[in-house]
């Protein structure tokens, strides 16, 4: 290729060899692990350990300690990579691996599209120059048909492989920005929707994406000893959303040895969560308070009432740190125009925790010093979530937040002790931004609207267009699709995705593969290192390497006992004729004459040494030495035991460290909502328990109980991160399949992702453990297997989120991807973020009679090649 860029796969070399790497996944990174190759294949990977070589002395500059009652926590020498990193030799080998160009058998670009086929018809192999001319003729004539904008790039995410320089998402956009420009489809703030949408109008505009305790910067907020401050103060930790043990796949075992050691130290843990997620059930100290979805508003106030009735609430800190409490007060209480009391009871009644729990719940956490957990799941991703966040918000006000042992431990505060040096990117320490971009751009869409704007023709939202470190104010600005046209502005017409997993990671599933079937969308590609998801719907695929197969630097940002920086060489030869995105966009734009635009005419090992010298890295140790050891630890700060944890500069003084809200104090009400949004229903300027309703009467979503849909579909739906993949990657890896748990085998010997349903709601239906099921609503349906348990709270069931799509026909899927079937509106009326969880639906046992009429009706996908091993497959999809 040019500029050091091979010309052909290049072949590992050596025999024998160990590398270290970073297997982590969402880009973060992970612990280091040892992968040991042969003949440039993989014959293991196990975990690594940091002092093989530094000495003890070396490292101890980038050592931390905690110390609580004699008892002593610390990183240990030998690291504890999560499973999902071990097991990843079945990812590099998977019989699902895509390893050359493929092309839908009925598109020609040519000719007929067939773009109604996408899902149905399967693939063909061609050579990589076919693929570049069918790439470049399809560019360059819908740029010049319709505008450069008229080509939407796929991909600003991090549900990816942890890569640095041949990223995972943003090199097609950076190609796009060359060739005139690209509608940027943006990601919205998904692991913390109702913290977003809600909680930034409680304290301000906050940290990265909005993430649980948003302080903004001038308030001294740092999250580096938060984790600390629990330690030493916490009498108890709540775990109000999120499973702590499943976090573990975005770095290390980490999280795990931390929840020892707060055990040893005697705290006390509860769950309140509609599922007896992981967490709750392996750790004997852990209390469970099941709940039914979507209701934690209603729980919150219920709380609030017995601390207002009873004084168990910091009322000199509301006093002096917060304003309009009078509101909320005379809400709760029902002195206001509602005239309604949340009591207990009333409480117990939406959310299905008894009023007697609700109580003691109060009480032990307002006579206690609590702490409060929260990670990507629960009720923040909820229709209405900003209510929740917003109460989780108003929780945290009442008990003095950010006293000693008064935290949010959310996901950007899980790293223990600050550095020396800053942290500059998703792959600490080292800066190769310029690679993978998404460059400014005229035209934008919220990743949740994009099936509205290929079905509609338009979209209207608000809010920035970007979910890192944005002001509260931006959710004010107003957006349009298709922007003007004397911008430029034009309808989209081809996709190109770098991350495909949108029907199965975000919101209306479905309603995507509706979208993406329209002619509107003339051209479709897709790079990716598995055939699933969006890539069957593809008309173009292109083979990636894994981070394995790269020539790459990677750290470890989060969920980790250090972070680090390090550079990972190929760990094996590549499979089949894969290449990175990296290449892939030089590939493209030489035939477009901007290749050095994007490689900047370095070869790889430039561009490592680029992002060194990017970084501040090199005032703790040369590129030298930093090249021969392979990573660095960076060196804590000598200080960081003396820096206020978290809220603690606000909570000291709040008129010195004032928060961004208009007035500077946490906020029980904001007129700023009052005052941009005065007919808003749906979030109204203080948080409220929101039922919803028909369409008809301005209202987003029928998602409750309490509503008209529920007498059609009575169950809520929970759709939790699964333990055994993160988000989409992995569901292939038949190590974890073997597991019981993984998947339930149904009669046909097909492994069906288990929905857990409770004993009771399983004999109404005529349910049995390990019958194949359907879960369906007016959005669809999709085929289960049934887990029965009493896991589960009664009234619910629970589908964990990320398996791979299986396409029966529209509308009608085999794989267990829930996400298909979540609502297609968004949060609510000027909140695009998405709803994947706590929504309507039912369940029922698949008859024989039904199961058979499917096969006859759709005999080609019953008779797709299936391993038992690992399910689909790429010969299930590909024409050999």
């Amino acid at each position: 290729m040019g500029n050091g860029m091979p010309t052909i796969v290049e072949a590992y070399k050596g025999t024998d060899e160990t590398t270290i790497q970073s297997i982590g996944c969402g880009g973060m990174g992970g612990e280091m692990t040892a992968v040991d190759a042969r003949d440039g294949k993989i014959v293991r990977i196990r975990p690594y350990r940091m002092d093989e070589r530094y000495t003890a002395e070396e490292l101890a500059p980038s050592m931390w300690e905690l110390e609580k009652d004699g008892k002593t926590f610390r990183p240990a020498m030998k690291g504890a990579p999560n499973y999902f990193s071990l097991a990843y030799k079945n990812r590099v080998y998977s019989k699902n691996r895509v390893q050359f160009p493929l092309k839908r058998v009925d598109w020609n670009p040519d000719g007929e599209r067939n773009t109604q086929n996408r899902g149905i018809s399967k693939f063909e192999r061609i050579s990589w120059d076919e693929a570049i001319d069918i790439i470049e003729a399809e560019l360059s004539r819908v740029i010049e048909s319709y505008g450069p904008f008229s080509v939407l790039c796929v991909g600003e995410d991090g549900h990816r492989e942890s890569k640095d320089l041949h990223a995972g998402g943003g090199m097609h956009a950076n190609l796009m920005s060359k060739l005139g420009g690209y509608t940027r489809e943006t990601r919205t703030p998904d692991s913390v929707e109702g913290w977003y949408w809600g909680a930034k109008h409680v304290w301000g505009s906050g940290s990265n994406k909005g993430l649980g305790m948003c302080a903004p910067v001038q308030t001294g907020y740092n999250s580096w000893n938060v984790i600390k401050d629990i330690t030493e103060y916490s009498d108890l930790v709540c775990f109000d959303a999120g499973d702590w043990e499943l976090t573990q796949n975005y770095g290390s075992q980490f999280l795990s040895r931390l929840l020892k050691y707060w055990e040893e130290l005697g705290k006390e843990f509860v769950v309140v969560d509609p599922f007896c997620n992981y967490t709750a059930a392996c750790h004997e100290t852990m209390k469970w308070i099941p709940i039914l979805p979507a209701t934690d508003s209603a729980f919150d106030f219920g709380v609030m009432y017995v601390w207002i009735t009873e004084g168990l609430y910091d009322k000199e800190y509301v006093e002096t740190h917060t304003v309009y409490f009078d509101k909320l007060r005379a809400y709760v209480l029902g002195e206001d125009e509602e005239g309604v009391a949340k009591t207990p009871q009333w409480a117990a009644e939406r959310c299905g925790v008894p009023a007697h729990t609700i109580k003691a719940y109060a009480r032990n956490v307002g006579r206690k010093t609590a702490s409060h957990c929260h990670f990507s799941s629960g009720a923040v991703k909820v229709p209405y979530s900003h209510e929740a966040g917003r109460t989780g918000a108003y929780k945290l006000a009442m008990q003095g937040l950010g006293k000693p042992g008064v935290q949010q431990l959310h996901l950007n505060a899980m790293v223990v002790a600050k550095e020396k040096i800053a942290r500059s990117t998703t792959a600490p320490f080292s800066s190769i931004n310029q690679c993978r971009m998404f460059y400014p751009t005229v035209q934008s869409l919220p990743r949740t609207e994009v099936a509205n704007a290929i079905n509609n023709g338009k979209v209207k939202w608000w809010g920035s267009p970007c979910i890192v470190y944005v002001e509260t104010s931006e959710q004010f600005q107003e957006f349009n699709y298709p922007a003007p046209a004397d911008k430029g502005g034009a309808k989209i017409h081809l996709l190109w995705s770098e991350k495909p997993c949108n029907m199965n990671c975000w919101n209306g599933g479905f309603t995507f593969q509706d979208a993406i079937r329209s002619p509107e969308v003339e051209c479709f590609i897709t790079n990716h290192q598995w055939l699933e998801n969006d890539s069957l719907f593809a008309d173009l695929v292109l083979p990636v390497t894994t981070c394995l197969e790269d020539n790459d630097s990677m750290g470890a940002g989060m969920s980790v006992a250090l972070r680090r920086s390090g550079l990972t060489p190929p760990a094996c030869e590549r499979v089949g004729e894969s290449y990175s995105d990296f290449e892939i966009a030089c590939k493209v734009g030489e035939r477009f004459g901007v290749r050095d635009q994007i490689d900047l005419g370095m070869t790889q090992d430039e561009w490592l040494k680029f992002g060194f010298d990017q970084s501040e890295l090199g005032s703790e140790i040369s590129w030298e030495d930093f090249k021969d050891k392979g990573y660095y630890f960076p060196q804590i700060d000598p200080a960081w035991k003396d820096l206020p944890a978290g809220m603690r500069p606000f909570y000291d003084d709040p008129v010195a460290n004032p928060l961004d809200t208009p007035t500077g104090k946490l906020e029980f009400w904001s007129d700023a909502l009052a005052e941009h949004f005065p007919d808003d229903k749906e979030r109204t300027p203080m948080a409220k328990w929101l039922v919803g309703g028909p369409a008809s009467e301005g209202w987003t979503h029928d998602e409750s109980l309490w509503g008209e849909r529920c007498k059609e579909y009575p169950l809520l739906v929970t759709a939790s991160p699964a333990r055994f993949r993160v988000h989409v990657q992995g569901d292939d890896i038949k190590w974890f399949r073997e597991i019981e748990t993984c998947k339930v085998r149904g009669k046909d010997g097909y492994q069906y992702e288990p929905l857990w349903i409770a004993p009771e709601d399983a004999e109404a239906r005529g349910i049995a453990d390990g019958d194949i099921v359907k879960i369906f609503n007016d959005r669809g349906t999709v085929l289960l297997g049934a887990r029965v348990s009493e896991r589960v709270m009664p009234g619910s069931v629970m589908v964990h989120k990320g398996s791979r799509v299986d396409p029966i026909a529209p509308h009608l899927d085999r794989g267990g991807a829930i996400n298909l079937i979540a609502p297609q509106a968004t949060v609510s009326q000027h909140c695009k973020g998405f709803v994947v969880t706590g929504y309507l639906t039912e369940v029922a046992k698949v008859t024989d009679e039904e199961y058979e009429g499917w096969k006859k009706a759709y005999p080609d996908c019953f008779d797709r090649d299936y391993d038992p091993a690992i399910g689909i497959n790429y010969k299930s999809w590909v024409v050999e």
